[in-house]
């Protein structure tokens, strides 16, 4: 399938001096009318020259053209013809950092909120694109990049990508400076640092204040910074976003935020706080079945609260999914978990005695084992 994509810095040299001067009429936002009148070319005939200009340079509509025009350098935010005054509101001193005005969440739905108003982002593809910058914040994009990770094997026909990021510009509320949040750099784009706030970007900023709180021993802390950190997820990560990149960030961020619920109630258990975890590690270990971490804790749990024949029954369903799902047995860790119990030590390895801190295996993703196990049976 034929892609018309631009792999350099947009360039409008394949146009002739007449296309490049109704180009730059474009990327000033003129009117058809006014294209003329400021060009001194009938009106009948600007029509003709905005064809030649987006089949030259292979755009989709004149949202395209105008994307193109800032891009390849031929408009400067702030200078040109304009069609309205420009926005009164001062700019911040220079070098002082603002606060930023757009917040874009991807752990649930795709969101963005600017001064606490919803933005309309658009259909799912276009979404998508804001999606894989926010993911990446700061980091240039690729257009390349953009297509393979939004429509895989099966890209467009036409360049759409400056179209849509024409189309998120606007629905940014960046006005005429085009940069302001998104900005073309080299061949693709990114979000300008600063200008945005994302969640996953949040996420990362209190687990760094969790690893902190923990090697300073501060068990509540750290619990509580993990808490805040599940309070961001909003559901299933980029839910509805089509492509590769979508599917393989929804994974990323679903076994993080489940790393993270072990995380926390493993530091819970640390704090004696059995009670309380156990109907979050019941539901945790039914969702994810083959995670012995989790069993492990629940099993704990249910035996410090003086419920062992439930922490027993929970090890038969956990070695018996393990043997009819991954035909292996129980690793020595879940082993040891349940003789800890039937022996009812207290301060075997299995079990969380006074001064020790989370179970290391308590944070790892959920999935089939890393090495080699033992068959079952």
């Amino acid at each position: 399938m034929t892609t018309t994509v631009t792999t350099g810095r947009p360039t409008a040299a394949v146009l002739g001096p007449q296309e490049r001067k109704v180009l730059h009429a474009i990327g000033c936002g003129l009117r058809d009318d006014e294209i003329a009148a400021a060009l001194a070319i009938p009106e009948d005939s600007v029509a003709g020259h905005v064809t030649r200009v987006l089949a030259g340079l292979g755009l989709r509509d004149r949202a395209a053209a105008i994307v193109h025009a800032f891009d390849c350098g031929l408009v400067v935010p702030g200078r040109g013809p304009r069609t309205r005054p420009p926005h009164p509101a001062p700019r911040a001193a220079a070098g002082r950092a603002e606060t930023p005005r757009i917040r874009i969440s991807v752990l649930g739905p795709l969101q963005a909120w600017q001064g606490g108003r919803l933005l309309n982002l658009g259909h799912l593809r276009q979404q998508s694109v804001l999606a894989a910058l926010a993911l990446e914040a700061g980091r240039t994009i690729s257009r390349r990049e953009l297509l393979d990770g939004i429509w895989g094997l099966e890209p467009p026909l036409t360049n759409v990508i400056p179209v849509y990021v024409y189309r998120l510009r606007k629905a940014l509320g960046t006005g005429d400076d085009p940069g302001s949040v998104i900005e073309h750099r080299g061949n693709g784009y990114r979000l300008v640092p600063g200008a945005v706030d994302v969640d996953v970007t949040q996420v990362e900023r209190l687990l760094a204040d969790v690893t902190r709180a923990e090697r300073t021993g501060e068990a509540a802390e750290a619990a509580r910074m993990c808490a805040q950190a599940l309070d961001l997820f909003r559901g299933e990560p980029l839910a509805g976003l089509p492509g590769p990149l979508a599917e393989l960030e929804r994974t990323r961020l679903a076994e993080s935020r489940v790393a993270l619920v072990q995380r926390k109630l493993s530091w819970q258990l640390h704090l004696g706080q059995h009670p309380q975890a156990i109907a979050e590690l019941y539901a945790l270990a039914g969702a994810h079945p083959l995670n012995e971490p989790v069993a492990a804790m629940l099993m704990r749990a249910l035996y410090r609260t003086g419920r062992q024949a439930e922490a027993l029954t929970v090890f038969d369903r956990a070695r018996r999914r393990l043997a009819e799902d991954l035909e292996v047995v129980p690793s020595r860790m879940l082993r040891g978990t349940y003789e800890m119990i039937l022996r009812g030590d207290e301060d075997g390895p299995g079990l969380t005695g006074p001064g020790a801190g989370p179970i290391t295996g308590a944070v790892a993703a959920p999935g089939p084992p890393s090495r080699p196990r033992t068959p079952a049976g």
